[in-house]
């Protein structure tokens, strides 16, 4: 094991993102190695090692998430835990100098992620949230071609979505406990919220509003579906929607002065070793409206082993290891994007609270 290796351990054990984190790192990347697991069921965090191969040889099985931030072999943390822990926990990892990253929603509103990412900032950690997508080839693919060129031309309106299916027997189990004042807007907004910001260059919008009939709640007063509409001075404008209640759909689609472009699959790609986008430039409608002058272009992006988890990964172990050496510090351009998206997060859910009223940011 070489200096290069970044040790990680993981914080709960009992959701199914810890096992695909696990997948990442022992199967598809040279880089990182677990050590710990932890969990405050000591019997969770021994049924999760040896489901997911993890040898009790190399691996030290923990009955506390304390043990694992004790650790002095650990450099960084990986933490799955419900919202409504993630904050704690992170800061306390942030206090022993564990870098880390943190599922998303990272925390339950913006001023406890503002103390998560002051407690990273303060002991020199490097702080990442779990939007995968963002470090998919596909998306540097886009930002290369159509952001960059004149393809696009300027962004005029955004349309982006996160919907999965609740069974109806499980939506009233949802609560505010488990997922957070925000609900749906926090737990699925978090990605089409993010879309949009990095569809305009991670600029904030005017304001918010959330749109009024959009807005279900359970018996609990959970928010299980939300629309909103974000406002950019002069021109642009977007539509993003969230929802316990609809099929799967993960669309993005980005209109411009000049073209278009459509991503039905940017959370998580249809194929896992490649994913497409199609965009249009300078369409026009024939003579008579009976068709276009220009069909969509697909781009197919090929990936191979090098999937959006492992590119994550990847950029995570490399940020790490440049501050292991002294060689850089950590990049504060990953929590930035996390505290925006935060920030507009939490404006939809003031906007839901105020009647969906106006919101400014």
């Amino acid at each position: 094991m070489t200096d290069k290796t970044v040790r990680f351990g993981i914080l709960g054990c009992a959701v199914k993102y810890a096992s695909k984190f696990v997948r990442t790192v022992t199967l598809l990347s040279p880089n990182a190695v677990i050590l710990a697991v932890g969990d405050p069921s000591l019997e969770t965090a021994k049924n999760f090692a040896v489901s997911n191969g993890l040898s009790p040889e190399t691996v030290a099985v923990y009955g506390s998430y304390e043990e694992v931030l004790d650790d002095e072999r650990i450099d960084a943390v990986y933490l799955p835990l419900p919202v409504t822990l993630r904050g704690r926990w992170a800061v306390a990892a942030g206090g022993e100098k564990k870098h880390m990253v943190v599922e998303k929603p990272p925390a339950i509103d913006a001023a406890e992620l503002e103390s998560l990412l002051e407690a990273c900032e303060s002991n020199g950690v490097q702080f990442m949230d779990g939007a995968i997508w963002l470090h998919h080839q596909r998306t540097a693919r886009i930002e290369e071609m159509v952001f960059n060129s004149e393809l696009l031309g300027d962004v005029r309106h955004i349309y982006s979505t996160m919907t999965t299916p609740v069974p109806e027997q499980a939506l009233e189990r949802l609560s505010k406990d488990a997922m957070g004042s925000a609900g749906a807007i926090g737990e699925l907004g978090w990605y089409p919220i993010g879309a949009v910001l990095w569809a305009m260059a991670h600029e904030l919008p005017t304001f918010v509003m959330a749109l009024p009939s959009s807005v279900v709640t359970n018996s609990s007063g959970a928010i299980l579906a939300c629309s909103a509409s974000l406002h950019y001075a002069p021109t642009a404008t977007a539509t993003v929607h969230c929802s316990f209640l609809s099929h799967l759909s993960t669309e993005l689609a980005i209109t411009g002065s000049k073209g278009s472009i459509w991503v039905n699959d940017y959370v998580i790609p249809y194929e896992e070793d490649k994913a497409s986008f199609e965009y249009t430039t300078g369409a026009q409608f024939v003579d008579m409206h009976v068709g276009w002058n220009v069909k969509p272009e697909k781009v197919t992006v090929e990936c191979g082993e090098m999937s959006q988890e492992v590119m994550m990964l990847t950029e995570f172990v490399r940020l790490v290891g440049g501050i292991k050496s002294g060689v850089s510090k950590a990049d504060r351009r990953w929590p930035e994007i996390s505290r925006k998206t935060q920030l507009v997060i939490d404006a939809v859910k003031k906007s839901v609270d105020v009647g969906c009223k106006v919101v400014y940011l």
